[in-house]
């Protein structure tokens, strides 16, 4: 028998050392270890929708009946149905299993091994966790104290190896918008550009019109914060025809599963039940904010998303974040580099705003030190 030794020689030199992505806790893995039983945790750590996807969907799924058949692997019906929503014609879109697969399938088609791509740190991981899988080199431009994008940083760092910039708009975890007239400007410089408004039920702001003008402009999407389906995988992605045939070339085939397209065909017909609930989230968001801002110790940014990124000001973002755990309450921390001692916090619910401040009160003192 071969050693594992042996194997680990033959896998690809930049895999070994391969940070991976930290993703968010599921309850059911904490069964025990917290105070309150596993139905009653409040999950604030992954910016899921706390009301759930649109109950249509739910009763589609109950009755479909041809699990057993393949997706439409060109993704017809899916591309018009998104095209309707989005006013932009299905030529010009592609679905995927979650807008990380795009992110891949993006950074697979323009970056080689030794290609650069422009990433404004800190931002959403995945964009990093991608291009070293696929064996490109990260460039960091770091955004400003108020994570706002270095346009004439991100200029400066274009070289002839530069293949790709990253922009997640509002950004992840900062909850922040890079205003039209900067994202112009990076699209002017004729790279590549990416701008994910993964968020973008809840900021209201995108750049998607500037498609037909701007043909290295991809534009990413997601149903699973505003639509409440983040575990059917489902996002897609708006780019010029060009791009978007090579990437229906080079995608994975049924890529979307058929649950997500009759998830998507059905949110698609209750648009006014789920932007209602759009609506309580931004409302609750702002709740959540008064409330942050009451705390001495904790900072919190505003934010165009579901979610409050805050520093904490006085303690360990670690300790916090264990604290709240074992009271049942999941948040997101951070701490590293541009995310020094940090914690992102999804909204929820009324009652889970009330839940997490009232726990907050109660921590201040203990979390110091």
């Amino acid at each position: 028998m071969g050693s594992f030794d042996g194997i680990e020689k033959l896998i690809r030199s930049h895999l070994v050392t391969l940070g991976g992505y930290a993703a968010s806790t599921s309850p059911e893995t904490l069964k025990g270890k917290v105070e309150v039983p596993v139905e009653n945790i409040i999950k604030l750590d992954a910016n899921e929708n706390p009301y759930g996807c649109s109950p249509r969907v739910s009763q589609a799924l109950a009755t479909y009946p041809y699990l057993n058949i393949y997706p439409d692997d060109g993704q017809t019906e899916l591309r018009e149905l998104l095209a309707e929503y989005t006013g932009i014609g299905a030529e010009c879109i592609v679905a995927s299993g979650g807008s990380n697969q795009l992110i891949d399938l993006i950074i697979r088609l323009f970056v080689g091994l030794g290609d650069e791509v422009i990433n404004c740190v800190p931002t959403f991981d995945i964009y990093r966790f991608s291009t070293q899988i696929n064996g490109g080199t990260l460039i960091e431009v770091p955004r400003d104290e108020n994570f706002a994008v270095n346009v004439n940083a991100v200029k400066a760092a274009i070289k002839k190896q530069s293949k790709l910039i990253f922009l997640a708009n509002p950004n992840t975890p900062t909850g922040n918008i890079t205003p039209q007239r900067d994202i112009l400007e990076i699209l002017d410089t004729g790279l590549p550009v990416v701008v994910d408004e993964a968020y973008y039920e809840f900021s209201g702001e995108t750049v998607a019109p500037l498609v037909s003008q701007y043909d290295n402009l991809m534009i990413l999407r997601t149903f699973s914060k505003w639509a409440g389906l983040a575990g059917l995988r489902v996002g897609y992605g708006i780019f010029s025809p060009k791009i978007a045939d090579y990437l229906l070339k080079v995608k994975i085939p049924y890529n979307v599963n058929v649950a997500a397209i009759v998830a998507v065909r059905e949110s698609l017909k209750d648009i006014d039940y789920l932007l209602g609930r759009v609506k309580a989230i931004v409302s609750e968001r702002e709740k959540l904010f008064d409330g942050l801002k009451k705390l001495q110790w904790l900072k919190p940014f505003p934010s165009q998303a579901n979610f409050i990124f805050c520093s904490v000001l006085n303690g360990k973002a670690i300790k916090l974040h264990q604290k709240l755990q074992s009271k049942g309450i999941l948040v997101r921390y951070f701490d590293k580099p541009l995310l020094q001692n940090s914690i992102r916090i999804s909204v929820g619910k009324p009652e889970h705003t009330d839940a997490l401040i009232r726990a907050l009160q109660e921590l201040g003192g203990e979390i110091s030190g």
